[in-house]
């Protein structure tokens, strides 16, 4: 099963709205607040300083440095572009005008959806719930097999966007929160990383309302702001791409070591996480590839990280290369289960026992999913109903807001 890219807001009408939540699982009731809020928003224009460009939004950006020359130093990702006056980073969304850093897209939304939060995927995080997904253009990444690329990978102005202040926006998601059992925030479809500040200060905001928020990232960013980001955010999914630095050069223009170093941040303050890996034919599909990565997780993340192995399609600049098996992901589960990883699934592939979750200890089915959907849970007060052993994961919504990070 593929997973449709997101509309671009500008172009959803309330039809629109209603078929993409019916997709996604939701009720009817709500979503005409959640049209009308949309609307609304078009009337909400941030009061911004200097020039306005289509589709952007100036916001001082932050995590940067003063340099010579009105240069800056970008400090969020480990690009850590220099950035010269009236220059912008790789992202293409942080601009440096006259020696002051700015972001171009806080609260520029470029898509909003309703989807059930397995779509992220997150399965041991609220199972059954759903989460308010948004974007904005851009990425600091450039994935070949992008499936968002018509929003991640160009930059703001050719992307269209409607204002949305952190405020209005959490306002939305809870006028509709009790009808969708929409519990969360999902920065999602780009990389969250690149619009942080919306994402920091929605998810602030979030966290005073009773909402949680889920970070859907590629992982490439700086030790600094991860840990400032995690005192707001209520879970995370990481997108490991591969397990060598080959793959990350070729397929991403990035860098594996940044990524595990953002994971080993992540397990030190204890927040949530999982983990997917799209598995691509012949790139990193190889059993010694996914062997050593498992070990990795287990000795620096532990067992109970899950890892989620998802099959390809064709999409964007890699289009030459087939369908990923299902035997394929399917074998990257069990070599991933072999290694000690207690919870290992297998992605776009509906129906197969991979989906569903297995107490680690009696190997119980204690959660068992059709796609993104909940057949049944069995889980209470958060432990296997056969043998009572403690199943890791997020399952209230009190236990998500409870979280605060380790030092």
């Amino acid at each position: 099963m593929s997973t449709p890219p997101p509309t671009p807001l500008n172009d959803l009408s309330r039809r629109e709205i209603l078929r993409d939540a019916v997709c996604a699982g939701c009720a009817l009731t709500g979503l005409p607040a959640l049209a009308r809020a949309q609307d609304a928003a078009a009337d909400s224009k941030l009061k911004l300083a200097g020039p306005e460009l289509p589709g952007v939004v100036r916001h001082p950006a932050m995590f940067w440095d003063k340099q010579p020359d009105s240069k800056v130093l970008c400090q969020l990702c480990p690009r850590e572009c220099r950035v010269a006056d009236v220059e912008r980073g790789y992202c293409g969304v942080r601009e440096n005008r006259g020696g002051q850093y700015q972001t171009l897209v806080y609260g520029a939304l470029c898509s909003l959806n309703v989807d059930p939060i397995e779509k992220k995927p997150l399965f041991h995080y609220l199972p059954g719930t759903t989460a308010a997904s948004i974007a904005t253009a851009g990425c600091n990444m450039e994935c070949k097999f992008c499936q968002n690329w018509e929003i991640s990978q160009f930059r703001p102005e050719q992307v269209p966007s409607r204002p949305m202040t952190p405020d209005r926006f959490v306002e939305l998601v809870k006028g509709v929160q009790n009808q969708h059992q929409c519990h969360t925030i999902a920065y999602t479809y780009s990389e969250p990383t690149i619009y942080y500040e919306f994402m920091h200060d929605a998810a602030a905001a979030a966290r005073q309302h009773g909402l949680g928020s889920v970070s859907i990232s590629n992982g490439y960013i700086l030790e600094k702001p991860l840990r400032k980001l995690c005192a707001h955010l209520t879970g995370i999914k990481v997108d490991l791409k591969a397990f060598t630095e080959d793959f990350y050069k070729k397929m991403c223009a990035a860098k594996l070591k940044p990524v595990l170093d953002a994971l080993q941040v992540l397990a030190s303050t204890g927040i949530w996480t999982e983990l997917v890996i799209l598995i691509i034919p012949t790139l990193n599909d190889s059993p010694d590839e996914i062997g050593k990565m498992a070990k990795w997780v287990v000795k620096n993340l532990g067992p109970n990280v899950p890892m989620h192995f998802t099959r390809f399609h064709p999409t964007y600049r890699v289009k030459n290369l087939p369908a990923t098996p299902v035997q394929t992901v399917e074998r990257a589960r069990k070599i991933a289960l072999d290694a000690g990883v207690r919870y290992a699934y297998v992605g776009n592939v509906p129906w197969n026992e991979g989906e569903n979750t297995y107490c680690h200890s009696c190997h119980t089915p204690v959660i068992e999913r059709r796609g993104f959907m909940i057949r049944q849970n069995k889980i209470t007060d958060g432990k296997c109903p056969k043998c009572q052993t403690t199943i890791p994961g997020v399952w209230t919504q009190a236990q998500a807001l409870s979280f605060k990070p380790k030092a």
